[in-house]
């Protein structure tokens, strides 16, 4: 029942990321697709996050059983995902949606870039749940590699046409800064999803606290990029929506580096010497999971933001 309950909280403080991301901007933006983009990325990251758990990474004798939740997310990614798409159909072809016919809609995936990845994107979260279904229904041991490649790739599939693929290897930094992200919440939510034992929390937290170190890095070195691009100016921090949102973003960050170094000098230490019980360890994670997802919502805010 609590992990349940969890789950609907951060969902609920994305969507209030995104509100505070919108009295930081207004009028600038952001566009209301970014209450579904949250939804989106946060959904993203976990599927990402529960392929991961079922990789070379982690030890061998604690990998959770993924399958169930795995097709859930993914299944829930992908509705989520094919909203998008009819929004930003609606958006680019106006009109609103009762004169969305069929054949404007399919020209709109087949024809212009942004449909087009679109398409891609539910193409693979569908794969990626159908290829969960399966492994779930046939109980056998199979890789996740799959699911970890076709994560990746939805997740960075509409990232790249922002403003920085218009820069040299803007593609490549928009990419490593959306997989960071996904990484440093989708691996815990993962494991607050699917971790029962006191030892599969022993063996596999330390892990996940070297990751999140790397994406920590990579998040705060390809953001600065990301926003120098964009923002043009110190001035601009301030001057503008977007640039207000970047300096919310950042504080966040900064309280999430600090939270997470309190915890690696506590939690890691008590759950490494077994002294931890389970259920609070999965509190844990999903506090900080929440607070994480507040972050997602100032991000799915800012990619919309003029």
């Amino acid at each position: 029942m609590f992990r349940r309950w969890w789950t609907v909280t951060a969902v609920a403080t994305g969507i209030v990321g995104v509100g505070i991301a919108w009295l930081l901007a207004r009028p600038d933006g952001p566009d209301p697709s970014a209450l579904l983009r949250v939804i989106a990325d946060c959904l993203g990251a976990t599927a990402l996050g529960l392929g991961l758990l079922r990789t070379g990474l982690f030890p061998v004798r604690s990998r959770p059983p993924i399958w169930r939740v795995t097709a859930v997310v993914a299944g829930g990614w992908t509705a989520v995902e094919a909203a998008l798409i009819v929004m930003s159909a609606v958006e680019s072809l106006g009109g609103g949606i009762g004169n969305l016919t069929v054949s404007t809609f399919g020209a709109y995936l087949t024809d212009i870039t942004v449909g087009q990845l679109g398409l891609v994107t539910v193409m693979c979260t569908a794969t990626a749940c159908v290829y969960a279904l399966w492994a779930f229904r046939t109980g056998t041991d199979t890789s996740s590699i799959p699911v970890v490649a076709l994560a990746v790739v939805a997740l960075v599939a509409r990232p790249v046409t922002g403003h920085m693929s218009q820069q040299v290897f803007g593609a490549l930094i928009v990419s490593a800064h959306s997989v960071a992200a996904a990484v440093w919440l989708g691996v815990l939510a993962a494991m607050a999803l699917t971790l029962r034992a006191k030892g599969a929390w022993a063996s596999m937290l330390p892990v996940y606290s070297r990751l999140a170190w790397w994406s920590v890095w990579i998040l705060a070195v390809t953001g600065a990029v990301n926003a120098a691009v964009k923002l043009g100016g110190l001035g601009a921090l301030v001057d503008t929506g977007y640039g207000r949102i970047v300096l919310a973003k950042t504080v966040l960050l900064v309280i999430l580096v600090l939270l997470a170094r309190r915890l690696r000098a506590t939690w890691l230490v008590s759950v490494a010497a077994h002294r931890t019980k389970a259920d609070e360890s999965t509190v844990r994670a999903a506090v900080h999971v929440c607070i994480l997802t507040l972050a997602f919502g100032l991000a799915a805010a800012l990619a919309t933001t003029a």
